[in-house]
């Protein structure tokens, strides 16, 4: 999601500039919840007007924000201990001013690129810019990387103080496209050093890693699901929660309809406190490529409603809604381009005109339901 990540980036520095316990079997809308539930601040628009709209929806309808950055690392600055580029500090200062008091902070960060085979990209004055010498020639577990990870983990942790810390995202991605596993073992060396040296300064902190939830589950996706499970049984004493990235539109499965035990499949299995650190469905058809993803407000809802209710069942922590509004003037600004950033446009709860889909009522209805931890 680096297109979405890089969009926000910019405009955070114009304006900166410029200014398992089971549910009752009640229904979303009444009863309890386990789990707070918020959104990342990701606008409809290359505007201001865009983002404030993204943070008013968070301050009325969360009580959780979720700042997620997939964007790259400011490797030399990290090492070495100095500043970062007064952009990377605009970002985070806009962000956190606009938190709202008394909400729930999820950070999430990545060691690891966007395309998920390698060392994340450099972030300065931009983000996601090329690796210069020699980081471009570093493994996720050269000793300098590993320095440099920990001490920009501890930096965004001291600025943001956040409630909840994800420091990987999306890693199981690093098996599907690395089989050999050599990437994937790097990897580790970095999570397990980086992990548990943060640990010794944070211990109340929960801090985890985020896997993609569909390639967890045999026949969802093309992944080798031997290799997906020993890579989750590698992770786990390393990470505090078991966090999912969960797209169930971006499988097999397309936009039919889930299985009866889809969420079971998903949550069994680990035992570790679960969490959605993002998740999104579409609620209009689309073709990217030659997929055809045949979403409406009503499987949108759907999903919605079950994912509620499967998330009770199973006492999640909380749940990110990655987006609030659908972004096709955001898309169409940035040329309309036929890509994998295409596939996310249309799973807000608002669509494009700001007007509400019946996602969003069962999503305040569940809001209003007590929340019990």
């Amino acid at each position: 999601m680096s297109f979405r990540n890089f969009v926000l980036f910019l405009l955070i520095a114009v304006i900166v500039v410029s200014c398992k316990l089971k549910d009752d079997g009640v229904s979303p809308g009444s009863g309890t919840r386990t789990y707070y539930m918020g959104f990342t601040p990701f606008p409809y628009d290359v505007t201001s007007q865009a983002l404030e709209y993204s943070y008013s929806k968070i301050l009325s309808e969360a009580d959780m924000v979720s700042h997620h950055f997939d964007d790259g690392i400011p490797w030399n600055e990290a090492l070495e201990g100095t500043d970062f580029d007064p952009a990377i500090m605009s970002d985070w200062q806009y962000r956190k001013s606009k938190t709202p008091s008394g909400h729930k902070v999820l950070v999430s960060v990545t060691p690891i690129n966007p395309s998920r085979d390698g060392l994340a990209l450099y972030k300065g004055s931009a983000t996601n810019m090329p690796l210069t010498p020699p980081w471009d020639d570093y493994s996720l577990s050269n000793p300098s990387v590993k320095i440099a990870y920990l001490h920009y983990c501890k930096r965004i942790i001291d600025y943001f103080n956040p409630d909840y810390f994800c420091m990987g995202i999306e890693v199981n991605l690093l098996i599907d496209n690395d089989p050999s596993l050599n990437k994937w073992q790097a990897y580790l060396n970095l999570q397990s050093f980086v992990y548990s040296q943060l640990k010794i300064d944070y211990p109340y902190l929960p801090i985890f890693v985020s896997f993609s939830a569909m390639e967890l589950v045999s026949g969802y996706t093309n992944s080798n699901h031997a290799l997906q499970m020993e890579g989750l049984d590698n992770i786990k004493k390393y990470t505090d929660y078991y966090a999912l990235s969960l797209y169930p539109f971006l499988s097999n499965l397309g936009t039919d309809d889930l299985p009866s035990n889809f969420f079971d499949n998903i949550f069994t299995l680990s035992t570790k406190p679960l969490c959605i650190t993002e998740t999104g469905y579409p609620a209009q058809s689309d073709t990217v490529g030659t997929i055809i993803y045949n979403g409406t407000p009503d499987k949108q809802n759907n999903y919605f409603t079950k994912l509620f209710a499967a998330a009770n069942t199973y006492n999640a922590k909380f749940i990110i809604n990655f987006l609030i509004r659908d972004y096709d003037a955001l898309w169409k600004a940035n040329g309309s381009p036929d890509d994998i950033n295409r596939v996310w446009k249309d799973t807000g709860l608002y669509d494009e005109n700001g007007n509400a889909r019946p996602a969003d009522k069962t999503w305040k209805q569940k809001l209003d339901a007590a929340l019990q931890q």
